[in-house]
């Protein structure tokens, strides 16, 4: 019997999204420090890659409701980091997208448990 990685890309996604997350809302609050960092919209654009990745590989498989949530999520994501990047406009749809990709792939990780046990 064939073993799906259907967990594996759930898991990168999980972790992935909550990265970025944590990097979203923790970054600005380190650019007030005299650090001498400063914001690079490439290292979302990563983050917005493997989150792609990982949601290919998934919404074939799910249901059209975690389908639904994690493509929303990951559009939301990308017109942010796109904004960002070409338009120097930061937008606060990253966050919203970050938390719904989280949430898509944990619903998408316990159904695939459930239905497998």
């Amino acid at each position: 019997m064939k073993k799906s990685t259907t967990p594996f890309y759930d898991i990168l996604g999980i972790s992935s999204a909550t990265i970025c997350l944590v990097h979203c809302l923790v970054f600005p609050l380190l650019t007030i420090l005299p650090l001498g960092i400063s914001h690079n919209p490439v290292i979302d654009l990563i983050f917005a890659t493997l989150g792609l990745f990982a949601i290919i590989k998934i919404i074939n498989k799910s249901s059209l409701l975690i389908s639904s949530i994690l493509i929303i999520s990951m559009a939301l994501i990308w017109i942010s980091v796109l904004a960002e990047l070409f338009l120097d406009i930061h937008l606060d749809l990253i966050f919203i997208g970050g938390v719904g990709m989280i949430i898509g792939h944990l619903l998408n990780y316990k159904m695939h448990k459930n239905n497998n046990h």
